[in-house]
């Protein structure tokens, strides 16, 4: 998924993104807003690891978002065939 798309639903990612790192708190959270240097920042923080791979995790987590959507889109594309 592309951070434009994570940006504009971050009301619904947050709790995704609790379920990943749950070091983060709902305020830390409420800070990042989807920003993604906020969460890269605050996951390095909270989990005392390095820049690049607080955006490797990042990154895959994006990319896990997105597909996640694609079988969500196809299994609604099932159901609308199947009625």
């Amino acid at each position: 998924m592309n951070w434009d798309r994570v940006q504009g639903q971050w009301k619904q990612m947050k709790g995704k993104a609790k379920t990943k790192w749950g070091k983060l708190t709902d305020n830390d959270l409420d800070v990042i807003a989807g920003q993604k240097d906020q969460l890269v920042g605050r996951i390095q923080e909270r989990y005392g690891i390095q820049k690049d791979e607080a955006q490797r995790q990042v990154e895959d987590w994006s990319r896990s978002l997105g597909e996640e959507n694609a079988s969500e889109a196809e299994r609604n594309r099932e159901v609308r065939r199947a009625s």
